[in-house]
């Protein structure tokens, strides 16, 4: 049985490290077809069985505003790997868990990886591994990728769950009259797609991305529908599609970080307060 776990992550979180010491020198480098952007796969080292990791280019987002997110977006959406391992720099969650939120939606089994324990732990900040793992319904891990703590747990978990082939859904959801139009843009557009995957590109045709509309060939009869549902909420909230969703994902991470997060008090602070 031939398994493909995709790294997905934001530049410099240690994505490529990772990839390194899950592979070693069982590992190929190339450009994705039709674009400059570089392309690593391997085979996971060790490994009795075929498991190719592909490192996707590092993004923040899947949103289509750079060639990097078109690629990495396109390979998760056509490609379908079995299995993604999010790679997020505990040091930076706020920014890093923006793209997990997203990666979250797209349907596919992930095992998320908390990197640079070691400069977290060293800071004398903690974080709740089990609380994140149950505000984001998905299995966390703290590694450290330049040191190989972990490393093979989050590898040998992602291919457990790739062989389960278990459909992965998330636990956010958004405000009433946001969720209402993108249940209600589920079940007149994207009814004949796969459950686990309908609820992305709900959102993106919400935010109205293009590329999504054309793709899926939208009709414009179909369109002024959708547009009805995004208009109103656009109207309730008084901000624009995109802006709205945005925000509710921030807010979403916000109170996250606010429950899973301790931070190391300074003495010198403490002191100086007395």
């Amino acid at each position: 049985m031939n398994i493909t776990i995709a790294l997905a992550g934001n530049p410099n979180s240690g994505k490529t490290t990772l990839f390194n010491e899950l592979t070693g020198a069982n590992q190929f480098v190339g450009n994705w077809p039709g674009v400059t952007v570089e392309k690593k796969e391997g085979k996971l080292k060790g490994d009795i069985s075929s498991v190719n990791i592909i490192d996707l280019p590092g993004i923040y987002s899947l949103s289509p505003y750079s060639l990097e997110e078109i690629v990495a977006r396109n390979y998760l959406l056509d490609q379908r790997p079995d299995a993604v391992i999010n790679i997020v720099d505990g040091t930076n969650l706020e920014r890093n868990l923006y793209l997990t939120t997203q990666l979250a939606e797209i349907g596919i089994p992930m095992v998320i990886a908390v990197n640079m324990i070691d400069i977290i732990r060293k800071n004398g900040d903690k974080i709740d591994i089990e609380k994140l793992s149950e505000e984001l319904g998905f299995p966390v891990y703290e590694i450290s990728a330049l040191k190989g703590i972990s490393t093979k747990e989050v590898a040998d978990h992602a291919v457990r769950m790739a062989k389960k082939r278990k459909k992965a859904m998330p636990k956010h959801s958004f405000k009433g009259s946001v969720e209402h139009a993108i249940a209600h843009i589920e079940e007149v557009a994207l009814h004949s797609m796969p459950e686990e995957q309908q609820r992305w590109f709900a959102i993106k045709l919400f935010e109205r991305d293009e590329k999504v509309y054309d793709q899926l060939s939208i009709s414009p009869e179909l369109r002024k529908h959708i547009e009805t549902d995004i208009k109103n909420c656009e109207d309730e909230m008084d901000d624009d599609s995109e802006s709205i969703i945005t925000s509710s994902r921030y807010d979403y991470i916000t109170s996250i970080i606010n429950s899973v997060y301790s931070k190391k008090i300074k003495t010198e602070y403490l002191y100086r307060t007395r």
